[in-house]
């Protein structure tokens, strides 16, 4: 599929899409053959736009993830993302230990290519954006759980993608860091005008997060149905709007898994 050019009236041109998702299968081989994983998926991401997919525990979210990051192929269909490899950031922080923060972040920015002196800096900068000033000393070890996504966070937008790929990140932190940390995303979004696909189990943490939400039905995944989440930001998690979309959703995700339980 050809990526489209919009002209502004400075002249300048820019795609209308930071990902396309065109008719992508994905099977895999299993000892009992092949196995149809996802199934004709479509989906446009726009610039700017956050978008959560959400779907039950082995519906392919997570591979449908994997290939628009370039990890894997897909079997047929085509994948773009016109302003170049994504970001991705897993549930697990995936830190070095035996780096500092800093020096965790001032990796990406050297595998970037970004010149030696001004790493430090950089990296000082990022810290500062997911508020941790002053944590470029410490050691993974120093660090609580949600300090450390943190980091994550910062060492994925060090890699200055247009587009950031969220793979659960939050889903083995508490209650309230992980509330915490839907703030700051928010916030960073808002900020960075990043385009954000960010995969969840959880449905009240896709409405909360985001613009769009689309769900996956059971394996094989397909589109089973999207909706455009309309509340104002910033939402909270207990907000009565995010509670009465989430209840929609949940019943639309609980018939997905009745559906797959009958086959």
């Amino acid at each position: 599929m050809a990526t489209t050019l919009t002209k502004a009236a400075d002249g300048t041109t820019s795609v209308d899409h930071a990902a396309r998702i065109a008719h992508v299968s994905k099977t895999f081989a299993t000892p009992a053959g092949r196995q149809l994983v996802l199934d004709d998926i479509t989906l446009d991401v726009a610039p700017g736009e956050f978008v959560t997919l959400l779907g039950a525990s082995g519906c392919g979210k997570s591979t449908l993830l994997n290939l628009v990051a370039g990890l894997d192929r897909p079997t047929a269909g085509s994948i773009e993302t016109p302003g170049g490899r994504p970001a991705l950031m897993f549930q697990e922080h995936a830190l070095f230990p035996w780096l500092t923060a800093g020096k965790n972040i001032e990796l990406a920015l050297r595998l970037r290519g970004v010149a030696k002196q001004e790493r430090r800096p950089e990296a000082e900068r990022l810290l500062g954006l997911v508020r941790l000033e002053g944590a470029y000393g410490k050691r993974v070890h120093e660090l609580s759980g949600g300090m450390r996504q943190r980091v994550a966070l910062a060492r994925a937008l060090a890699q200055d993608s247009q587009l950031l790929l969220m793979d659960e990140p939050f889903a083995a932190l508490d209650a309230i860091t992980r509330d915490v940390l839907h703030d700051e995303l928010t916030r960073i979004w808002r900020e960075t005008n990043l385009s954000v696909l960010f995969v969840t189990h959880n449905v009240r943490e896709a409405v909360r997060l985001a613009e769009r939400v689309v769900l996956l039905s059971s394996r094989p995944g397909r589109i089973a149905r999207e909706w455009r989440v309309d509340i104002p930001q910033p939402r909270r998690i207990e907000d009565a709007e995010v509670a009465e979309l989430s209840v929609e959703i949940t019943e639309e995700l609980r018939g997905e898994i009745r559906r797959h339980g009958q086959h």
